[in-house]
């Protein structure tokens, strides 16, 4: 085998980076499961250990900013899973795993679980908002699902009595960890819906570890608070602590003192509700008060001006001047009837028969001669007008033209000749005379020069 010549020869610095570097690039990201050894707090936060099993360990390291967010207190012996990268410390030539978090070893496998569990139910529409019922606006009979030795029930009930003394609280008690702790929940939690007594039912419990809660994590009981005909309120754990019955319920509070906050209300407020209620109400019957002793008002008056004596003498007056009104129309009307009756007469007298008799008499002599006269003007006047009517005629008559001496030719059909245009040589004229007629015929003719 050749040796290495001097220009590969390595210092320790450079060798420890190098392996650093192909640890680095060959392992991104491990999850390591073991028992905590070796654990050590300095004052800087820092926590430092090794994670072993039956044959090796490595060295670990959990810097302050990710020890802050522990969910446990790591101790000897724990067995965790280390979520974390291989480096290399290269001042002492160490590789160890610089961890991002640190997980209990069965809480872990629990976790998943859930995961998994939340994951299907979550896909069947067991936790839709949709689904969910309102919680009634006053709750009157309350059912806790509870410990009855816990701290858990002594604060519902102080809250409840500090706030809403009023409300009917039954404690239901059921185990809320352990074996068989989830069936006897389910099995509480039907019979108190069957039961049709409570308005809301409410699971409580305090504050734990995954493990301690597993029982409000079972699938049984997430599938009966969904299809409770009550509402149920899931109040289990601490703010950051969720279950299935949180998912499952119709309303999840961070704590169970929170729960019974929200579901009666503060009496003091309530107090204050109904002294404003009462004084508004004290001021509607006050104004109704008015407005009806107006009304009474008002038709007292109203029965005073229509009390019977008054009507009676009202209608007793306005008898009396309607017939006065009526006295005064007949005297109108015969005044006007005896003046129509005068004029009547009047006519009748210059209208009589004798009366007109005797004017046409008179009229008829009077006219006895005057037919002759008429009819003897009338004859004169109409013979002046026959003469000028015949002195007319006789200017625009052709024979007087011809007794002048002219003379109206004619062809053989009798029309006038008004031209030698209208003969030829040979033609048979007439002429008319004014004391007869002359057969002649055409030789020829001349156009005038």
């Amino acid at each position: 085998m050749p040796e290495p010549s001097s220009a590969h020869v390595l210092s320790p610095s450079q060798l420890n980076t190098l392996a650093r570097d192909l640890l680095e690039g060959s392992f991104p990201l491990v999850l390591v499961e073991g028992e905590i050894g070796n654990l050590s707090r300095p004052a800087s936060g820092h926590l430092y250990f090794t994670l072993k099993d039956a044959r090796a360990q490595v060295r670990c390291a959990l810097f302050r900013p990710k020890s802050q967010w522990l969910s446990f207190v790591p101790r000897e012996g724990l067995k965790v899973v280390a979520r974390g990268r291989l480096t290399l410390y290269e001042a002492r030539g160490d590789y160890q795993l610089v961890c991002d978090g640190l997980e209990d070893a069965g809480e872990g496998a629990l976790r998943r679980a859930f995961e998994q569990l939340k994951a299907r139910l979550e896909g069947e529409g067991l936790f839709d908002a949709a689904r969910k019922r309102p919680l009634p606006a006053h709750v009157r009979r309350l059912g806790v699902l509870t410990s009855p030795s816990g701290a858990v029930v002594r604060d519902i009930l102080s809250v409840l009595r500090r706030r809403f003394p009023l409300v009917e609280v039954d404690v239901l008690p059921v185990p809320v960890q352990g074996d068989g702790a989830a069936a006897q929940l389910r099995a509480m939690l039907q019979r108190a819906a069957d039961s049709g007594r409570y308005d809301v039912l409410v699971l409580a419990r305090g504050g734990g570890s995954l493990e301690d809660l597993w029982a409000f994590n079972d699938e049984a009981l997430a599938r009966a608070i969904a299809t409770s005909p009550v509402p149920v309120v899931s109040a289990v754990g601490h703010e950051t602590d969720f279950t299935l019955a949180d998912f499952a319920a119709d309303l999840r509070t961070p704590t169970p003192s929170a729960a019974a906050e929200l579901l009666v209300p503060d009496r003091a407020h309530l107090a204050a509700r109904l002294q404003a209620l009462h004084r508004q109400l004290d001021g509607i019957v006050a104004q109704a008060a008015r407005q009806r002793a107006q009304r009474v008002d008002h038709a007292f008056l109203r029965l005073q001006a229509l009390r019977p004596q008054a009507r009676l003498a009202a209608l007793r007056q306005r008898a009396m001047q309607a017939r006065l009104r009526l006295d005064s129309a007949l005297r109108h009307r015969m005044q006007g009837e005896r003046a129509r009756l005068g004029h009547a007469e009047a006519v009748l007298r210059a209208t009589h028969p004798r009366r007109r008799i005797e004017r046409l008499r008179e009229r008829l002599l009077a006219l006895r001669g005057r037919p002759q006269t008429l009819l003897a003007h009338q004859l004169r006047h109409h013979a002046l007008q026959l003469r000028g009517l015949a002195r007319s005629l006789h200017a625009i008559s052709p024979l007087a033209t011809v007794a002048r001496g002219y003379a109206i030719l004619q062809d053989a059909q009798g029309r006038v000749v008004r031209g030698i245009d209208a003969v030829a040589a040979g033609d048979r004229l007439q002429a008319r005379l004014h004391d007869g007629r002359l057969d002649l015929r055409v030789e020829g003719k001349e156009p005038e020069a």
